[in-house]
């Protein structure tokens, strides 16, 4: 799991910002949105332009050089903060495996220009890697016979391990590739009417065929009725391709058009969250998640994606509504302004019990001192 993540230089975050998981408090309620001691469900707030989505952009650039996953490069352009001092964007993750901490460090002058990097798995340095000067080393056992120190390989020595070396069967191999899978399959998607994601997988398959081959499509059918949309939905093969329809007065119209931009932003999470439900994809972060949604559609989403404890969910939003003990916990909401990404239990002195309205006192201003 992540457990905590710092930023500085990238974009927006000209100085440095730190989202901290770790610090939780001891609710007793709404337990499984913590998970050993961390945030497995947070969501954040914060006016616009304020960096929550360049925040998500920010946790995935991970995913641009450790993995071959998808990443869109052209959309993280500019990529350092604007301010004219700013010359590397650094990056620092700390994670939590089998009880051991792992941290990853690394500077880029662009999404694809690394100019250092080190690994530290449970306090030892495992790999180190300055590309100014093309100096490092490796103590993974099984990677010693590497040509680690090779200038003209500008890839990441996480990666260049991965792909080439035979590890041992040793914990800290093992961390080191728990670490490997966990950014191998991270997830950020929007909520919109088109399939925009990083992380995970490569390619863009069509959401009807992907639930059509899943055989998904009665249960999207249930799932919709859930969320007030009332569709009967049957395949039906089109020019060769099978296509999803909704049925109409005796008639099957395509389900895209008849569609309003919320249904068509339901089968994409439906989309993503049967791919969470096969795939136990360890961490998502989703942008906006209810840009088309009513309020009561958001909090029965957050809902559903409770059930998945072995998966850490951040959202997005700007819906007050969702602002409840009844759905996360005070030490699970974080509120981004000015650089600073704090979670509201830690924005009070006050002692926030279950019985609160977080919402009421989020608007009235306490929460922003």
């Amino acid at each position: 799991m992540l457990s905590k993540f710092t930023v500085k230089g990238f974009k927006n975050f000209g100085e440095k910002l730190e989202l901290d998981l770790g610090h939780t408090c001891n609710y007793e309620f709404n337990a499984s949105a913590v998970k050993n001691n961390l945030v497995n469900k947070g969501m954040i707030y914060g006016f616009n332009g304020c960096g929550k989505s360049n925040l998500g952009l920010a946790i995935m650039d991970i995913v641009s050089h450790v993995t071959d996953k998808q990443f869109e490069t052209s959309e993280v352009v500019p990529y350092l903060n604007l301010d004219k001092k700013v010359t590397e964007a650094s990056f620092e993750y700390t994670f939590l495996f089998q009880g051991v901490q792992v941290i990853y460090s690394y500077k880029k002058t662009a999404v694809d220009k690394l100019l250092w990097e080190k690994l530290s798995i449970g306090g030892d340095t495992v790999l180190e890697y300055d590309f100014l000067t093309n100096k490092g080393f490796v103590g993974l056992s099984g990677a010693e016979t590497l040509k680690f120190n090779t200038p003209e390989s500008k890839i990441s020595r996480i990666k260049y391990i991965r792909n080439n070396a035979i590890l041992k069967d040793t914990k800290e191999n093992n961390i080191f590739k728990e670490f490997i899978q966990f950014a191998d399959n991270m997830l950020l998607f929007y909520s919109l009417d088109i399939n925009r994601y990083y992380g995970f997988k490569t390619g863009v398959g069509t959401l009807e065929s992907t639930i059509i081959e899943a055989g998904k499509v009665q249960d999207f059918e249930i799932f919709l009725k859930d969320c007030n949309v009332d569709m009967r939905l049957s395949v039906k093969e089109i020019d060769g391709e099978r296509k999803l329809m909704a049925h109409y007065n005796n008639e099957d119209i395509s389900f895209y058009r008849v569609a309003s931009k919320g249904t068509k932003a339901l089968i994409l999470f439906f989309y993503w969250y049967i791919q969470i439900e096969a795939n136990k994809i360890p961490f998502v972060f989703m942008d906006e998640f209810d840009a088309f949604y009513h309020f009561e559609l958001a909090e029965k989403i957050v809902e559903l994606l409770k059930k998945f404890e072995n998966t850490q969910i951040i959202f997005t939003t700007h819906n007050t509504d969702l602002l409840s003990n009844d759905l996360l916990r005070p030490d699970c909401y974080f509120w981004l302004h000015e650089n600073k990404i704090t979670a509201l239990s830690d924005l009070t002195e006050k002692e926030l019990r279950k019985a609160h309205n977080l919402q009421k006192m989020f608007k009235a201003g306490a929460f922003h001192g």
